[in-house]
């Protein structure tokens, strides 16, 4: 596996690679990293694939801008089709696991001429509708009398201090509370009481689960513990942005071959259910659509092998 840094859209952007052939974007999300890919890479690369996974904009070893609107989704895109041209390659195979799910899905609907087709990790696709109201107004009615975890992220500050107190521990917290090993009682909820933190919302494991080691912890928690999460945190700070920048996006579908995977006991499928419902609607090109038997959230992390063979099958098909 080789690690570079490459110039796009303004940016030095840190990337892991591997293999040579058509090339594969993967994009992770909160917190999370390039490292989060760390299966799919050789993987794709022994089938044939010029896998690149990305520290993305505000993460790991990649350029942090200060102001919060540097976040956008628009900028987010941006960097990815800088990335291929960089890369050498006209085309791209884009796949997004979490916050990385709308950063796919923006590319594709934006550049179909760079980005052929594309995967869906976890978060289906959202398509805009008219009638949608602002992103922290549906916060605030889906949190009713609680709190909802992307409304506390926006105030510049709060959750940085909250979730950099104890990296490891907040990084364990959240890696095993939204995975599919945590028990029903120490599942990490997006909706907690007011006067709680998100930190508040799950529980820390009597044990690791199997395929989240020692070592992976060191690693998410020395770069977290270096760059701080704001970066990460900014991209939630850019929704209401984002919604009144896209209303010429208000019922576009998703033209190119997709698939779509998640895990059966993630909380973002009972919170999008109407979305992961309607995606051969909105996504007419799907290839499949796959729940994960006793997965969580970090569906490419928990279930790597499983995971492998759906994109490998998918990219070959295309």
């Amino acid at each position: 596996m080789n690690h570079r840094t490459i110039a796009t859209n303004g940016l030095r952007m840190h990337v892991a690679e591997a293999g040579d052939g058509p090339l594969v974007v993967l994009c992770h999300g909160f917190p999370e990293l390039a490292y989060s890919w760390r299966h799919q890479l050789p993987a794709l690369a022994a089938a044939g694939f010029h896998a690149v996974a990305p520290d993305q904009r505000g993460y790991g070893k990649t350029d942090r801008p200060e102001p919060i609107e540097a976040y956008h989704l628009l900028n987010l895109t941006a960097d990815l089709v800088g990335l291929v041209q960089a890369l050498g390659h006209d085309q791209a195979v884009v796949v997004g696991h979490d916050w990385g799910s709308p950063v796919a899905w923006t590319c594709a609907l934006l550049r179909p001429d760079v980005f052929r087709a594309v995967g869906l990790l976890s978060v289906p696709y959202l398509q805009r509708n008219w009638h949608d109201p602002r992103p922290t107004d549906l916060m605030r009615m889906l949190a009713g009398a609680g709190e909802f975890y992307q409304l506390y992220f926006q105030e510049p500050g709060k959750a940085e201090a909250d979730l950099e107190a104890d990296v490891r521990r907040t990084m364990t917290l959240m890696l095993y509370g939204a995975s599919g090993d945590a028990p029903p009682e120490k599942r990490w909820r997006p909706v907690f009481a007011r006067g709680e933190r998100p930190l508040d919302a799950g529980a820390m494991p009597d044990r690791l689960p199997a395929w989240l080691t020692e070592a992976d912890l060191d690693y998410f928690t020395a770069e977290f513990a270096r760059t701080g999460f704001r970066g990460g945190l900014n991209w939630y700070r850019n929704l209401d942005r984002w919604w009144e920048l896209t209303h010429f996006l208000c019922g576009a579908t998703i033209r190119q071959p997709s698939l779509f995977v998640a895990g059966e006991h993630d909380a973002v499928i009972d919170m999008y259910r109407p979305a992961y419902d309607a995606l051969e609607q909105t996504m007419p090109s799907l290839r499949k659509k796959v729940l994960l038997p006793g997965a969580g959230h970090w569906v490419q992390q928990e279930r790597p092998d499983e995971v492998n063979r759906l994109l490998v099958e998918f990219v070959r098909g295309l």
